[in-house]
Parts: structure tokens; C-alpha cells; sequence
């Protein structure tokens, strides 16, 4: 009698199953998939993660082995973790933010920092970046989320903002000369000419930053008197990039008026935010030199709501928000028109933490459709970032940051506002 012959790979599955390591995956069922290439939604399709990557994606639902763990989606829309190019993490607007600013003490702005970074990542936006902070309290929760510390989103970090002295970031606007107005510097993200500009930049690569940012125009929640006034000569900005591309930054321009925003342009910032009061000289110039737009429109919109409401902003602040709000969605739908490039971002910290999906229907609302919106925020600022090999798209061998929504957002957008999945890295922090 001839002894049966057991295959070598049926011992090790034996070995496997009685040590306790059968091999196990996660198995993501999805209705709907849109991966950021495909020009429309796939269908019923397997997502398989594992060791916090995408390993594969087949048509259908696979039967799961004994150890893996099924996610059902069958009926939400499965997509990449959405990216925001313009927050700020640690704080968030509110009728004593006046006050907070010395009242708070850097521990006080980094815990809050903790609590917003979460609500944004489960609110479905894996990646940010933090345009401006202070205490450099944004690099430090990067810093402890990248070390698994604190849940939250990737961050891409400015630290401190630049500004020029009494621009729209400089720290000391609005404070009474007893407390130290105006003694400030480079250090402190507050330059004049073109050798502090210099030392403003060298002093973010030693503090930590990822990307520089200026205030190349007034702003609307500082106490300052206007918001859409050039506050950098040409030359400041230029000195500025020139050092940021020294030290592998990029810049992004703060710029609500058309003046401040050419300058920044022409001096070679990567992205304008805002951009208010773009004409169609600032678009031509963006679009020649591939200046990238991030238009806030939630931001601007929520500045507008609360400048009808007494008492919410100080006075000097209340009619800047009225004019400047209700703009740059109008303004939005004119550059998307014209063709200027445009990354998905909200200036969240102005308005709540976890709202950003608002931006995808304000920019749906004025012309953009939902498979460009949503790209917007996904395959467009990853490039951007320069992390498409890994990241802004479903497909194999990229890193699992996965988002779902339930339902199909290319037929109503205000699916974006609903996340129900959310899974960065391959580790789940929402579910259905």
C-alpha cells in the first residue's frame, strides 16, 4: 500500500493553523469605487489590504479565508482619503478667539490641535496641510501623529506664517504697546526687505516647516483695517521662494487682491489662496506659469454667514467679511472656467473642524462637476505633493488611505458631507 504523499504547502497551512498565524487580509466589499484614474465609478469590486497597502483589487465580492476581515460597502462608494491643501489645525474661529490669543498658552493651542486633527480625519481627510499656526504647534502633532501618538491626518506643516510688519500675519496686530507690540522679527515670522525675507525662510527649515507661507495681501480676520492690499514688494516675494527652492519648500500665497496676488505670481509662489478679487490678468499669468489655486470657498462663505450676526467679529474685521465672502465662489467659477488649476482646500480653522466636505458641494454649486471636485482632492493634490507614487489613488501597491461615503456622490455631491469609512494606512478609525 503506497503512503500517501502530503504536499509541502498543506503542512505549512497545518504548521500555521496550530501556532495561531494563518495569514490574514482586509477585505473591503464595495458598491461603487472611484479610484481616481477611471473616468467613472467602478462597480462591485474587492479591495484586499494588507500590511497597510492596497495588494489587490478584483471585479466582484471574494470569499473571505477563515481569518479575514470583511468591510461591507455594497452601498456607499468607496475613494482615496481625501486631501485639504489649506487648514489650520490648532485653533478654530469663534466669537473669544480675540481673547484666546492671550489667553492660550502653547500646550492649550497643541491639545486642541489633537482634538481638530481627529475630527478631520474622521471627517475623511487622511492628508493636510497646515498653513500656519502658532507655537509651532502643528509640527508637533505632525510630529506625534507620525509617530502613531495621536490619531489624525497627514500633515504638511508651514509652521509660523510670513507676513510683513502689521500684515495680516503678523502676531502683534491689535495688541497695546505695554504687551511688546510690534517687537518682533524674522523669528517670529514678521519681515522687511529682502535680507529678512531670507532669514524668515531659514528660520522655518530650522524650526521644521514642510512649505512656507506669506500673507501677500491684507486678510480678513486680522485687526487691520484691509484685506485686499498688497503688504510684500515684488522683490520680498521673490527673495522668498528663491530661498524657499534652497531648501526644497514651496510656497503658498495668502492674496485676496488682484495687485498682491501678480506679484506673488510673477515672484513664482506654487499655490494663491483665496484669490478673492482674481482678475483675468492674475488668471492668464497663473495659467502660464502653472501657479495652482486653492479657493476656500466654504471659508469665504462662512465669514459671510457670521458678519450678519452682532458682536461675532471685532469691528474692524465685521465689513471686511461681508465684502470678501460672498465673492469667492463667483470668483471660483470663473477661474475653473478660464482653465486654471486648482487643488481642493477650505481653510478649515475658520470654519469647524470635520465640515470640510462642504467645499465639495460649494464648488459643484458653481460649475465644477463631482468627478473633478472630488479629484481635486485626491489625484490633483497628491501630485501636487509629489506622493502619487503612493497615495490620491485606488490602486495596487499604493498605501491604504481609503474613504467611504455611503451612496453615489457623482449623483448628489452632499454625499462628500457624510463620511462613513475611514481607514488611513490600512488601519481602520471609522466604520459603517
Amino acid at each position: 500500500m503506497r503512503a500517501k504523499v502530503i504536499q509541502p504547502f498543506v503542512l505549512l497551512a497545518a504548521a500555521s493553523m496550530l501556532l495561531g498565524t494563518v495569514h490574514a487580509a482586509t477585505l473591503i466589499h464595495a458598491g461603487r469605487v472611484i479610484d481616481g484614474v477611471a473616468d467613472r465609478a467602478l462597480t462591485a469590486r474587492t479591495i484586499v489590504v494588507d500590511g497597510g497597502k492596497i495588494t489587490a483589487i478584483e471585479a466582484g465580492y471574494r470569499k473571505p479565508g477563515a481569518a479575514d476581515t470583511v468591510i461591507d460597502l455594497r452601498e456607499s462608494t468607496l475613494m482615496p482619503g481625501l486631501m485639504d491643501m489649506h487648514v489650520h489645525l490648532t485653533s478654530e474661529y469663534s466669537r473669544t478667539s480675540e481673547l484666546d490669543r492671550f489667553k492660550k498658552d502653547g500646550p492649550d493651542v497643541a491639545l486642541d490641535g489633537a482634538m481638530y486633527a481627529q475630527r478631520t480625519l474622521q471627517a475623511g481627510f487622511t492628508t493636510v496641510r497646515d498653513l500656519g499656526d502658532s507655537f509651532l504647534a502643528s509640527l508637533a502633532l505632525r510630529d506625534a501623529i507620525n509617530a502613531g501618538k495621536v490619531p489624525g491626518p497627514r500633515i504638511y506643516a508651514a509652521g509660523k506664517s510670513i507676513a510683513t510688519t502689521g500684515g495680516h500675519a503678523d502676531p502683534t496686530n491689535g495688541w497695546a504697546e505695554f504687551l511688546g507690540g510690534g517687537e518682533v522679527g524674522p523669528r517670529d515670522g514678521v519681515i522687511d526687505g529682502t535680507d529678512a525675507a531670507v532669514q524668515a525662510v531659514r528660520q522655518r527649515y530650522k524650526d521644521g516647516s514642510d512649505v512656507i507661507k506669506i500673507t501677500a495681501t491684507g486678510g480678513v480676520l486680522s485687526i487691520a483695517k484691509n484685506g485686499l492690499n498688497p503688504q510684500f514688494t515684488e522683490e520680498e516675494i521673490r527673495a522668498i521662494v528663491t530661498t524657499a527652492r534652497d531648501y526644497g519648500f514651496t510656497v503658498a500665497a495668502h492674496a485676496h487682491g488682484a495687485e498682491g496676488m501678480k506679484r506673488a505670481v510673477r515672484a513664482g509662489v506654487d499655490t494663491i489662496e483665496h484669490g478673492t478679487f482674481m482678475d483675468e490678468e492674475t488668471m492668464r499669468l497663473m495659467k502660464e506659469r502653472g501657479t495652482y489655486y486653492v479657493p476656500t470657498i466654504s471659508a469665504g462663505r462662512w465669514v459671510f454667514d457670521r458678519s450678519k450676526e452682532d458682536g461675532f467679529f471685532p469691528t474692524v474685521v465685521r465689513p471686511k467679511a461681508a465684502l470678501v465672502g460672498p465673492q469667492i465662489q463667483s470668483t471660483f467659477a470663473k477661474a475653473y472656467k478660464s482653465g486654471v488649476k486648482i487643488l481642493f482646500g477650505t481653510d478649515t480653522g475658520v470654519s469647524a473642524h470635520g465640515d470640510n466636505g462642504r467645499e465639495f458641494v460649494l464648488m459643484v454649486e458653481a460649475g465644477m462637476p463631482a468627478m473633478e471636485a472630488i479629484r481635486s482632492a485626491t489625484t490633483a493634490t497628491a501630485k501636487f505633493l509629489d506622493i502619487d507614487d503612493r497615495l490620491g489613488s485606488v490602486q495596487v501597491g499604493k498605501l491604504a488611505d481609503l474613504v467611504a461615503v455611503p451612496g453615489d456622490p457623482l449623483a448628489d455631491i452632499t454625499a462628500m458631507q457624510r463620511v462613513h469609512f475611514v481607514m488611513k494606512e490600512g488601519v481602520i478609525h471609522r466604520r459603517p
